[in-house]
């Protein structure tokens, strides 16, 4: 299934863009600090915007998963329920930390962008074991 790859390729992407906009570890000088952080914080919209299309992709994924379960006529349709219950519950949380993450302060943006990246991860993670499940 070529989806799901395309998909975990967004979240690698993410999670680089992510990192690539945190400050280096390795530079404490105040000045360079500063600097850094305030290129970070620049990068505030095109990150979020990158989220809200990995957001955008995976409801879309999630749809043709729902429509897959409720075409589904075996005994398993229910577990398959149960955790499409889980993903949207999951997707929510997930959307909850984009939102955060777009109106994050320079000060938390770091944490915050972290905790978007954690909750997508978990958020795809959770999606290729309801897809492998139903393929079953």
């Amino acid at each position: 299934m070529r989806r799901p790859f395309h998909l975990k390729g967004l979240a690698i992407g993410l999670c680089a863009l992510l990192m690539s906009a945190a400050p280096a570890a390795a530079q404490t000088s105040g000045g360079t600090t500063d600097k850094n952080s305030s290129s970070s914080v620049e990068k505030k919209s095109e990150t979020v915007a990158h989220g809200k299309k990995l957001m955008s992709d995976f409801d879309v994924k999630m749809k043709e998963l729902e429509a897959q379960i409720s075409r589904d006529a075996s005994a398993t349709k229910a577990d398959a329920q149960r955790q499409m219950n889980e993903l949207k519950a999951k997707r929510a949380e997930t959307g909850k930390k984009l939102d955060e993450l777009g109106s994050a302060s320079a000060q938390s943006w770091d944490s915050m962008k972290k905790s978007f990246a954690n909750a997508y991860k978990d958020l795809q993670q959770s999606f290729d074991k309801a897809a492998a499940s139903l393929k079953k």
